[in-house]
């Protein structure tokens, strides 16, 4: 056992956090500023059940905070690091299916009639 195994697994574990898509659109949705449940519910377009779990892991990863105001929790990023990764990676992402679309049409001017239809 290497002495850097407890890193390598708890860096693990943090990347961990970012390998579901329904975290990252809470991510997305929080970036900026605190939000409470439901409006987080409301602008990703998922159920309350399924927001408040994944919320929930992020919680104990120490990825967000929360904060209750009478009957309301509002959740905030509280790893600021977490925000700058998923915008890096997002930003990378999204520019190479940028630079795939092009070249996915310049591939198919090239085949055949009837093969761009099977297409």
């Amino acid at each position: 056992m290497s002495e850097l195994d407890p890193v390598f697994d708890a860096v693990a574990a943090y990347f961990g956090v970012l390998a579901e898509p329904m975290r990252l659109k809470i991510m997305h949705a929080i970036c900026q500023q605190e939000k409470t449940v439901g409006s987080i519910v409301g602008e990703i377009g998922a159920t309350q059940t399924n927001v408040s779990r994944h919320l929930g892991v992020m919680l104990r990863s120490g990825v967000v905070a929360r904060r209750k105001e009478g009957n309301q929790v509002f959740y905030r990023v509280s790893d600021q690091s977490m925000v700058e990764l998923c915008r890096s990676v997002c930003t990378r992402i999204a520019g190479s299916i940028d630079e795939q679309k092009p070249m996915r049409r310049e591939l198919m001017r090239l085949l055949p009639e009837s093969r761009r239809r099977a297409a």
